[in-house]
């Protein structure tokens, strides 16, 4: 089986910087497992990691797509694969890092997307439709797959498109054996001192030139309804931006929202089974269990 290391943990608690240093320990390359930091041109607002932070270590799926385009669980799938198989036949260790959790599921759980799990015609149809009749849609998804129904609320266009779409052209996950020697490890850290953290990062971004990155993704045709701009950070910029709500208030909103998903990232993480939850406030002592259970792992 192939062996993967796989970095978890909520917005900003460190997963780039405990990555660079577990990729020079361990001779690893990282992919990265962030749905913005895909994205050319997100930078600031995705605090998307530096070449200087990199510290020498290659680094995948960052800066590789157009803002205006889309990336779906099924593209990560697909490339994170790839690149995984470049990577070991390099002779390094895959580590991924990131906190998309979703992709890191999709990933272990070997989703069967059958080909490409999508066709465009299909999705205009509903797309279509759903304007005529958006409780139809609602009600056809309750009957192909009604346990995935419970899951989407019947206003959630795209995730109930998107299920219609596996449903017709894939599966959802499987049950199957993995492909990969996973060994999945979740960086932990008091709620009140990452809330702390996260507001400071936000200070930080704004400081940055948040809202002048949004203006340029603005200026080259980038609209609210782009999924990179639904991005914590650029979707209240845009407000800011249009009227909708002044600068004091995008900060506020930007915190909030930004506290919110990482309350619902580690929600999600503590789901996860076999993942190795470390407590990083103490990093000296972060490093050395999981440089022994990295190594024991390897071995």
């Amino acid at each position: 089986m192939k062996k993967i290391l796989i970095i978890l943990g909520p917005t900003a608690v460190g997963k780039s910087e405990f990555g660079v240093f577990l990729a020079k320990k361990f001779n690893g390359e990282i992919i990265s497992a962030d749905s913005v930091q895909i994205y050319k041109g997100l930078d600031i607002g995705s605090a998307k990691v530096t070449n200087e932070e990199m510290e020498g270590v290659k680094h995948h799926c960052i800066d590789i797509i157009a803002p205006e385009s889309e990336f779906s669980v099924f593209d990560f799938v697909k490339l994170t694969r790839e690149k995984i198989d470049e990577i070991i036949e390099r002779g390094k260790l895959p580590i991924i890092v990131g906190g998309t959790g979703l992709y890191v599921k999709a990933l272990l759980e070997g989703y069967d997307f059958g080909g490409q799990g999508k066709d465009e015609e299909y999705r205009k149809r509903l797309e279509k439709k759903w304007e005529k009749e958006s409780d139809g849609l609602y009600e056809t998804l309750k009957l192909k797959q009604p346990d995935l129904a419970l899951k989407i609320k019947p206003n959630d266009k795209k995730r109930i498109i998107r299920a219609l779409e596996i449903s017709e052209f894939g599966s959802l996950p499987t049950s199957s054996k993995s492909e990969f020697d996973a060994l999945v490890v979740t960086l932990n850290m008091d709620r009140q001192k990452l809330y702390d953290r996260i507001n400071e990062r936000v200070d930080k971004m704004i400081g940055l030139g948040l809202v002048e990155e949004v203006k340029k993704l603005i200026a080259l045709g980038l609209k609210k309804e782009n999924q990179s701009m639904k991005a914590i950070g650029y979707k209240e910029v845009i407000s800011f931006l249009s009227g909708e709500i002044d600068e004091q208030r995008m900060v506020e909103l930007i915190k909030q929202h930004s506290r919110n998903y990482a309350k619902r990232q580690m929600t999600f993480f503590r789901s996860l089974q076999d993942s190795f939850v470390v407590d990083v406030e103490d990093k000296k002592q972060a490093v050395i269990e999981l440089e022994k259970r990295i190594k024991g792992w390897l071995c």
